[in-house]
């Protein structure tokens, strides 16, 4: 397979490419939401790898199919700078770091039997995270919202979000509304145009089926395949995650309590990078550091193939008239989700007046100053930390 035309092709080296995603991989600390807002700020405001056009079609495209939409992101990424080897590279390279720590905590909480106390760290950081996805949001919306409808559909993903609508639904309401509004250019649709999203759910249902229809008693391999089937087909937050992992772990398997699937869960929302290195923390509770080898790897795989089926189609649909106005709508209702995301975390950061000092102070370097987000981020946690001591 051909990789996709970039002018950064030639100019990007792997080294760069690891690099950047390594860092981003032990400092991208807030889930989803924060890590597409720290890339946006690596990728086109300080390196220039992407335009905000390109960046959104990717954002897009991770939000059109299963798995962690933020490593998706970072996979397309890479795919776009140098092919295949940068597809590897920059999704290991985010992974790696956050599955490492997430063993080291999952080793001590087997010896000790519970998680080291990390609520003055995260106190601090939270506001930071706030920050920084709300510049996120100020330069994307400039880009994305093009028109006044864009902005209308925008503010109903938003309302339908704030109403517990599934993502994904949200997602197509708003990828319909927009291919109506651009139905009179329906002849110069082109077949591919919706082969991204075919392709891409096709792959994930051949491999939730090769999951499911291959199980086996407990074993590494049954580990596998059961984050390999969760890894599949789940869409939307790590809350969407709970459920699939409660029903696989708790309720069919017994390999877990509920206690430790909340702890689980509470490790991959405290550590950077993905939330999905809830996998890896389960992985050691069942089989050690093998299991948590086996579980990162089964959870994160979909991601790798279903980038690799739908990556190369995306130039295919922006030159696709309907399909493109669709894009458009998943690209608003994207932004309306992840502005969701930043209120309802932003209402359980802010508690008092330091938190809302933090807010501000955060907003101020990153707006007036362009500072580093990983810098403050690094800051504010050890300040928490010094605090709560």
């Amino acid at each position: 397979m051909a990789a996709p035309a970039s002018r950064s092709l030639e100019t990007v080296s792997l080294a760069q490419i690891a690099y950047s995603f390594l860092k981003l991989g032990a400092f991208a600390f807030g889930g989803p939401a924060a890590h597409i807002a720290m890339m946006e700020e690596e990728f086109v405001r300080k390196r220039g790898w992407l335009t905000h056009e390109e960046f959104l079609d990717r954002l897009a495209a991770a939000n059109l199919i299963p798995g962690p939409s933020s490593t998706e992101l970072a996979i397309f990424i890479g795919y776009g700078q140098r092919g295949w080897p940068g597809l590897i590279v920059a999704g290991c390279c985010f992974i790696i770091p956050a599955a490492i720590l997430v063993t080291l905590f999952a080793a001590a909480y087997v010896r000790y039997g519970s998680l080291p106390r990390m609520e003055g760290m995260l106190y601090a950081i939270k506001p930071v995270v706030i920050a920084v996805i709300a510049q996120a949001l100020g330069k994307l919306g400039r880009t994305a919202i093009k028109t006044k409808f864009l902005f209308v559909l925008a503010l109903l993903a938003a309302m339908f979000s704030f109403m517990s609508v599934n993502p994904v639904a949200v997602l197509a309401v708003a990828a319909g509304l927009a291919g109506i509004a651009g139905w009179r250019q329906l002849a110069k649709v082109r077949a591919s145009a919706f082969s991204a999203v075919g392709l891409a759910k096709g792959t994930a249902a051949m491999l939730s089926v090769a999951a499911a229809g291959l199980a086996i008693p407990v074993s590494l391999t049954r580990l596998f395949l059961s984050f390999l089937k969760i890894g599949s087909v789940v869409f939307g937050s790590g809350y969407v995650l709970l459920a699939f992992l409660r029903a696989e772990f708790v309720v069919k398997l017994h390999w877990l309590n509920e206690r430790q699937l909340i702890d689980a869960v509470a490790v991959g929302q405290f550590t950077p990078g993905p939330v999905f290195t809830t996998a890896t923390f389960i992985g050691y509770i069942v089989a050690g550091v093998p299991g948590a080898l086996v579980a990162t790897v089964g959870v994160f795989l979909p991601g790798f193939l279903l980038v690799t089926v739908s990556g190369p189609l995306i130039p295919g649909i922006r030159r696709s008239a309907l399909a493109s106005a669709m894009l458009d709508g998943v690209v608003a209702g994207s932004l309306a989700l992840m502005a969701a995301v930043c209120w309802e975390l932003g209402r359980a950061a802010i508690t008092d007046w330091i938190t809302l000092a933090i807010l501000v102070i955060s907003a101020i370097a990153l707006w007036r100053f362009r500072m580093n987000s990983a810098w403050l981020i690094i800051a504010a946690g050890a300040l928490g930390c010094l605090a709560k001591s």
